[in-house]
C-alpha cells in the first residue's frame, strides 16, 4: 500500500524550571542561592532514512512529542536536557505547514532538519542574586516547547518518470532497463504504486527512473489513482512518454497522448512544458508502412519531441531508449529541490509578542497575553522581593500602559489569571 501523504501532530520538549533553593551547610556562613537552572527540552528533528519509500509508519502514529527538560535542583544542579524526537521519512518528503499549506522544507536535500527546537530551561534563583536581594525566593519557570501540525508529503527522486496510460508497457520496460521488478500483468492498473529503478548507462553515470502508475483521463481531478501520483512527477527532470503503437487495444496513440498531457497541463504548467521523450512501445508488432504511423511521427515531430520505437518484450531499442535519456539529462537542471516557503524560526524567547487583551466583565478588567502568562509563572507572589520584580516587568514593558488604553483607571479591580489586585497608578 503507498502512503505518500499524511498530517501530524508534533511538539517539542518544554524547558524545564528553574529552582528556587539555598545552600545550608554546617559551619558555612551567608551560603546564599543554590537554584539550579532548569534543562533544555527536546527538539523535534527530521531525518532522511534510505531504506523507505513510503509514509507507511505513520499510517497509526500521528503523534509524535519530545521529551521535557528536567527541572534545576539545589546545590546549582542543572536539570537534566529533554532527549530530540527524530522523525524518520522517507528521501524526498515535503514538510508543509498543515494550516498555510507552505513548505517549510524539502527533505530531498538529505541532512537533518530541526523543525521545532525545544523550550529553554528556566534560571534558578542564584540568578537574581544582587548586593540589595540577596534572597531572591522566586526563579524562572521553563520556555514551553512550540507545536504544530504538519503535512508530510512524499514526491519521490526521480530523474525520469515513466508516464503513460495503463497497460501501455510502463513497468515491463522498467524491469529490462534497470532491476526494480514491478508487478506485471495484461490488465489496467496492475501497478499501484510508483516503482523506482536504477538505470546503468555506458558512462557509468546512470540515472534513476520511476513508473508513474494510475494516469488517466480526469486523473488531475482525482479519477481513479492518478490524483495521488502526479505528485510524483513533480521532481522529475525529464518524462518517458510510453504509448501503445500497435493499437492492439483499438486505442490512438496520439489521442492517448493529447489525454494524459492535458492532465499534466491540469495538474501543474511547468509538468505540462517538463522534456518528453515518446517511446512507442509494442512496435514489434507495427506496420511501419502504415499511414496512421507517418501521421504519429509527423505529430511528435511538430511538438518538438524525440522518438524511439521500442519493445518491451523482445527489448528492440531499449540501449537506444537509455542512450538518448541519458543525453537529454546531461543538458538539464538537476533535480528538484523546493525551496522553504515560510521563515519561521522557532522564538521561545522572552522577547515574544507582550501585546495583552483587556475585557471588562462585572466591574472587573481582565487581563491576559501569553508573555504575561509565562511572566506569572516564575513570580512567588508571597515574597515581597518578587512582587517587587514582577511590577517592574510590567511597568517595562508597557503592560500598565496598555491596561490604561484598555480603560482601566485607579481604583479599579483587575484580573491577571486568578490573581486579583486594585490598580494604583
Amino acid at each position: 500500500m503507498l502512503i505518500d501523504y499524511v498530517k501530524i501532530y508534533i511538539k517539542a520538549g518544554n524547558g524545564g524550571n528553574g529552582c528556587v533553593s539555598f545552600r545550608r551547610e554546617k559551619y558555612v556562613a551567608k551560603g546564599g542561592p543554590d537554584g539550579g537552572d532548569g534543562g533544555r527540552g527536546g527538539n523535534v528533528v527530521f531525518t532522511v532514512d534510505e531504506g523507505v519509500n513510503t509514509l507507511l509508519a505513520f499510517r497509526y502514529r500521528k503523534k509524535f512529542v519530545a521529551e521535557n527538560g528536567g527541572d534545576g535542583k539545589g546545590d546549582k544542579f542543572h536539570g537534566k536536557n529533554g532527549a530530540d524526537m527524530v522523525i524518520q521519512v522517507p528521501p524526498g518528503t515535503l514538510i508543509k505547514d498543515a494550516e498555510s499549506g507552505r513548505i517549510i522544507h524539502d527533505m530531498g536535500a538529505g541532512g537533518d532538519f530541526i523543525c521545532l527546537k525545544g523550550g529553554k530551561g528556566g534560571w534558578g534563583n542564584k540568578h537574581f542574586a544582587t548586593p540589595t536581594r540577596q534572597i531572591p525566593r522566586f526563579a524562572k519557570n521553563g520556555i514551553d516547547g512550540e507545536e504544530k501540525e504538519v503535512v508530510l508529503e512524499l514526491k519521490m527522486l526521480a530523474d525520469v518518470g515513466l508516464i503513460g496510460l495503463p497497460n501501455v508497457g510502463k513497468s515491463s520496460i522498467l524491469s529490462r532497463i534497470s532491476a526494480a521488478h514491478p508487478k506485471i500483468a495484461n490488465y489496467h492498473f496492475t501497478t499501484l504504486s510508483p516503482s523506482l529503478g536504477i538505470v546503468k548507462t555506458h558512462d557509468e553515470k546512470g540515472f534513476v527512473a520511476a513508473d508513474i502508475p494510475g494516469l488517466i483521463e480526469g486523473a488531475s481531478d482525482g479519477a481513479g489513482l492518478g490524483h495521488a501520483f502526479l505528485r510524483h512527477v513533480d521532481r522529475c527532470r525529464m518524462l518517458i512518454h510510453v504509448v501503445d503503437i500497435s493499437q492492439c487495444e483499438g486505442r490512438d496513440a496520439i489521442e492517448d497522448i493529447k489525454l494524459i498531457n492535458n492532465e499534466l497541463a491540469k495538474y501543474s504548467d511547468k509538468l505540462a512544458n517538463r522534456p518528453q521523450l515518446i517511446a512507442a512501445n509494442k512496435s514489434d508488432m507495427l506496420d511501419f508502412d502504415a499511414e496512421y504511423v507517418k501521421e504519429f511521427e509527423k505529430f511528435v515531430k511538430e511538438n518538438g519531441w524525440g522518438l524511439v520505437y521500442v519493445s518491451a518484450v523482445s527489448g528492440l531499442n531499449l540501449d537506444k531508449m537509455i542512450a538518448m535519456t541519458s543525453n537529454a539529462l546531461e543538458k538539464l537542471p538537476p533535480l528538484t529541490l523546493y525551496e522553504a516557503e515560510t521563515n519561521e524560526e522557532v522564538e521561545l524567547e522572552e522577547e515574544d509578542d507582550k501585546t495583552v487583551t483587556v475585557k471588562y466583565e462585572d466591574g472587573v478588567y481582565y487581563v491576559e497575553g501569553k508573555w504575561l502568562y509565562k511572566l506569572m509563572g516564575r513570580i512567588n507572589f508571597s515574597d515581597a522581593e518578587s512582587m517587587a520584580y514582577f511590577d517592574r516587568m510590567l511597568r517595562k514593558n508597557g503592560i500598565f500602559d496598555q491596561m490604561e488604553a484598555g480603560g482601566v483607571k485607579d481604583g479599579d479591580t483587575v484580573n491577571l489569571y486568578d490573581f486579583e489586585f486594585d490598580y494604583i497608578k
